[in-house]
């Protein structure tokens, strides 16, 4: 006992029998003892192996503990502080005190009499100490073992607690439902009952504050829910548990409570109507086991959304410390909370869609069954641990096979401690497939990563299968609104993958979409100062640089670099390659430029040898108006618009690179024509000119095929992609994950081009 109390670092005090005589003891005082049948020895009741929390020492807090995890935590922080604060000449001795000296007592803070120090009650029996010399040693001790409680209480509160927050706020820490959040919790060493604490610390966190405020309203009802099973008979089971469900999520139900209860009473009524009314011991106890049946009935059917929802609040302000929003009922997630209640009172129900907006969305059919809801031990193999935790540092190393090994070493611990179907097992399955992903064995990663779909997606994406990525990717996002809704960080890093998948075969439309719904999750959940905002703004500078939008690129890779240098500074990796990429898009800008400015002063050279052949050719004036004003092919190019209203001598629009003083000299030249008669034409066009027309729009248009590239790259910058395989008339899906809202902007976009053409 003495070896296991050092582990749990329990400390061997002494404590005041029935008797008054001191004890000495290693655990708490109600442990039992016993011996068994197979003669081996076994401790019992070992519900405060842990001393109790410091910060709840109220009525009713008798069973508020620390958690072991922060009992080890703390009695490392001291130890550290210990050599910090040690004079290099102290180094030896602080060494000899590790942290398994640091030992708290679990009796102290209780009702509990403890007697102090064993010795100092000796030397008052043998050599006559003074009493009050013995009782000071008692109550010095005490008090020393007291502040060592209390102290572990403050560095809950002042050191942890604010860590996990800041955890929750880089994404080193992500839940995503309630059991994922109570199991980083208690991995960091805090007790569910702060929740209330650090929902209110989150507030600049939406996902994380909603994610904790639905955690307190289900273990609130969870409360409320097991008082009222408590009194229900077992055929009624169905009913009251479908009957607190619709209270919980539905509208509002007493009339159908009223005509339930009225039922009951009848029901319960021919009940104790059908008992023998003899006078006998037999009767009377039947009389009685329905009269309290009926009262029974009549208690758990007066359930009442008001009722429930007063019930919750009451709860939450007295276990956690935290007052609901009034608009919580109408705020919370219906089908995560039901989810989440379901799993922690071990009820069944039917795999429908649920109507939330009726009044009473719950049947009693709908409850298939209870199941016993056991709380256990999870056993924890820390040598797997371990290897896992250096597998993942060689992977981030990028040292695959020592990575490989290592995670294969931990599969295989992890297998004969745990079996093969459990969570941690597919944990380690997971690192072996990333570790094969980087390797390039694309194949490989896939056997070892069949049942997480945003991996296994990515691994399809690998092997060029992007169809069928999607459709993983589809059931990702799918499985992500269950749990967590669409306001979660991880989806947005979803919506990220989506959005590489669909730039990678081309269709940017859709990937600059996907990637600006992940913009928006992200400053609105995280800031617009955090790092994956700045990985989002990147993502869209990488887009719109491959449709050649480079200032586009430009502007978003400049937020990212100011992202970067505010969060890790400017010697940063990261930050200096987003001083590269934004190199890199100013000389791609520059080169367009350039490029823009040479096919414009193409342009304006070949105009002006249009109106010299024209000037030379007064013949072919008639036949190049027709064919402007009939609506030609070619016609409609803007330079030939330019050049037809040189000829006709209207004004032309101002632009960068057209020669005006050409184009004015040129309708000059057409004036003077028409004054002598040289223009005058019977009406249509003689066959022999069309030709002469045809070779002198050639000449126009060949001046103009410089150009095209760019203008091909800025007609992909207003959002059309040449690469997105869809045809005229093709209708486009919408994107998994996108609302409706998106998609119907395309519609609207077609109708109105329909109505303008």
């Amino acid at each position: 006992v003495l070896e296991a109390a050092k582990v749990l670092h329990i400390k061997e005090h002494s404590v005041l029998d029935g008797s008054g005589n001191p004890i000495k003891l290693a655990a708490p005082v109600e442990c039992k003892g016993i011996i068994g049948s197979d003669d081996r020895h076994y401790l019992l009741d070992l519900m405060r192996v842990t001393p109790r929390d410091a910060n709840y020492v109220g009525e009713g807090s008798r069973f508020c503990v620390l958690r072991p995890e922060l009992v080890s935590s703390f009695c490392q922080d001291v130890t550290e502080k210990e050599s910090e604060t040690a004079q290099p000449n102290e180094s030896v001795p602080i060494a000899a005190s590790s942290c398994e000296d640091i030992l708290l007592n679990p009796n102290v803070l209780t009702e509990f009499p403890l007697a102090g120090c064993e010795e100092v009650y000796a030397a008052q029996i043998f050599f006559g100490v003074d009493t009050n010399l013995m009782n000071f040693a008692f109550n010095q001790e005490i008090a020393t073992d007291e502040a060592l409680v209390e102290k572990a209480g403050s560095y809950l509160v002042d050191v942890v607690i604010p860590k996990f927050v800041k955890d929750l706020n880089t994404l080193e820490v992500s839940p995503m439902d309630g059991q994922t959040l109570a199991e980083a919790l208690h991995a960091h060493g805090i007790n569910v009952r702060y929740l209330g604490k650090i929902a209110k610390m989150t507030k600049h966190l939406p996902h994380i504050w909603d994610l904790c405020v639905t955690e307190i309203i289900v273990r609130s009802a969870k409360h409320i829910l097991k008082d009222i099973l408590r009194q229900c008979e077992d055929h009624d089971l169905g009913f009251t548990m479908s009957q607190f469900l619709n209270c919980f999520l539905g509208h509002d139900v007493t009339s159908t409570v009223k005509n339930n209860i009225s039922n009951m009473r009848s029901r319960a009524a021919r009940k104790v109507s059908r008992e023998p009314t003899q006078n006998s011991l037999k009767g009377q106890r039947n009389s009685s086991n329905a009269a309290t049946a009926l009262k029974h009935h009549v208690a758990y059917a007066h359930i009442t959304s008001e009722v429930v929802w007063s019930g919750i609040e009451d709860f939450a302000k007295h276990k956690y410390q935290f007052t609901l929003p009034d608009d919580a009922k109408l705020q919370v997630r219906k089908v995560s909370t039901i989810r989440n209640l379901c799993q922690k009172l071990g009820i069944s129900i039917a795999a429908r869609k649920y109507d939330f907006d009726a009044t009473c969305p719950f049947q009693t059919s709908d409850v298939m069954d209870l199941q016993p809801v056991v709380k256990h031990s999870v056993p924890v193999c820390m040598e797997a641990k371990d290897l896992i935790e250096t597998g993942k540092l060689r992977l981030a190393e990028g040292m695959l096979n020592e990575a490989y090994s290592l995670f294969s070493e931990a599969f295989s611990i992890l297998q004969q401690v745990t079996g093969p179907m459990h969570r941690e097992v597919a944990n380690c399955c997971r690192y072996l497939a990333m570790v094969l992903y980087h390797a390039g064995d694309m194949a490989g990663a896939i056997i070892q990563q069949h049942k997480d779909y945003g991996n296994m997606a990515l691994f399809y994406h690998g092997l060029n299968q992007t169809e069928l990525a999607l459709r993983y990717m589809s059931r990702t996002l799918l499985l992500l609104s269950l749990s967590c809704g669409s306001d979660h960080p991880d989806v947005a890093a979803t919506f990220i993958n989506v959005a590489m998948m669909y730039q990678d075969i081309g269709k940017m439309n859709i990937a600059l979409r996907y990637l600006q719904e992940a913009l928006k999750k992200n400053e609105r959940l995280l800031g617009q100062e955090h790092i994956q905002t700045a990985v989002c703004y990147h993502a869209l500078a990488i887009a719109f640089n491959c449709i050649g939008a480079y200032k586009l690129s430009l502007q978003h890779e400049r937020r990212t670099y100011d992202i970067l240098v505010k969060q890790l500074g400017e010697d940063d990796s990261r930050t200096r390659d987003s001083q590269n990429w934004i190199n890199t898009f100013k000389l791609r800008d520059i080169q367009v430029s350039a490029q823009k400015q040479k096919g414009q002063i193409a342009s304006a050279a070949s105009t002006q040898k249009a109106i010299d052949i024209l000037k030379a050719h007064p013949d072919l004036m008639q036949a190049f108006q027709v064919a402007a004003g009939g609506g030609s092919v070619s016609s409609g190019t803007p330079m030939n618009k330019n050049l037809s209203a040189a000829m006709m001598g209207e004004a032309i629009p101002r632009g960068r690179g057209v020669d005006e003083r050409a184009a004015r000299a040129a309708a000059e030249v057409r004036k003077k024509a028409a004054a002598r008669g040289l223009l005058i034409r019977p009406q249509g066009i003689s066959v022999q000119t069309l030709p002469q027309l045809t070779q002198l729009l050639n000449i126009i248009n060949s001046g103009a095929t410089d150009a095209q590239p760019i203008e091909s790259n800025n007609s992909l910058a207003n959002g059309s992609s040449k690469d997105d395989g869809l045809t005229v008339g093709q209708e486009v899906q919408t994107p998994v994950g996108l609302g409706a809202g998106l998609a119907s902007l395309d519609s609207k976009r077609k109708l109105k081009s329909n109505s303008t053409s």
